[in-house]
């Protein structure tokens, strides 16, 4: 274990409170290509006739929900992306008492499937979906195998998908509960995003603690702002923590 591990895994030991914040590089470095990135945008604009942007909205599913599921379906339910050694290594600083904390800006519970209990997933889950007149609940195997529009069995109307659209609020007791815990931590681990992520910028600024610690592959000019980065996958650097 390397001086910078050491004091990482010194810093998680000493800590009464950690929270991890999980960005799309969680996804990336199993990877996934998330809909907005440039190239995966331009070859669904291509091929469906509409930006990820303009398809996956409130609005297109109510008005097209024929096309709006052939894309949800096809590009963002099949081929989900795997929990990595960064999801295990999290679930072990759980189950150990090191990490209180797991906030995630993914759609996929990769951190509920690595094994870690206290998630709080600020734009739902392809895992529960439901009937809006009738909330009875459905699988997403149920939508991933419907022909068709997946509807619900009893209203026979589109089964909305349980997370949030492009461009609709986050539900605010989850907007509370991730600020709560960031605010309460004394180490805050920001994974796989950056201090100006368009996710995560806001709820950051709650936190008041003693580490601020980054782990994500590239670069960024806001790093100095942190206690200490490491410029990596974050599963190459939680796997050398020794916890799993």
């Amino acid at each position: 274990m390397d001086d910078r591990i050491a004091i990482l895994r010194r810093i998680l030991d000493e800590s009464s409170y950690t929270v991890a914040l999980c960005g799309s590089g969680m996804m990336e470095e199993g990877g996934f290509v998330g809909v907005k990135y440039a190239d995966k945008a331009y070859d669904i604009e291509k091929k469906y006739g509409h930006s990820p942007e303009e398809i996956f909205t409130s609005a297109f599913y109510h008005t097209r929900p024929k096309q709006f599921f052939d894309f949800y379906k096809e590009e963002m339910i099949i081929n989900a992306p795997e929990p990595t050694d960064s999801g295990r290594v999290l679930a072990a600083m759980e189950q150990a008492g090191k990490l209180q904390c797991v906030i995630s800006s993914n759609i996929y519970e990769l951190s509920q499937r690595a094994g870690c209990k206290n998630v709080i997933d600020l734009h739902g889950s392809i895992y529960h979906n439901y009937c809006l007149r009738c909330g009875r609940e459905y699988s997403v195997e149920y939508i991933k195998h419907m022909k068709g529009i997946p509807a619900c069995e009893k209203c026979g109307i589109p089964i909305r998908p349980g997370l949030f659209f492009f461009g609709e609020m986050t539900d605010p007791h989850l907007i509370s509960q991730a600020s709560q815990a960031i605010h309460d931590a004394q180490v805050l681990l920001l994974l796989g995003t950056t201090l100006n992520s368009e996710v995560f910028a806001h709820y950051i600024k709650y936190f008041h603690g003693k580490w601020l610690i980054m782990i994500h592959k590239e670069r960024h000019f806001l790093d100095d702002n942190a206690d200490m980065v490491f410029i990596d996958q974050p599963k190459n650097i939680l796997s050398q923590l020794g916890y799993c």
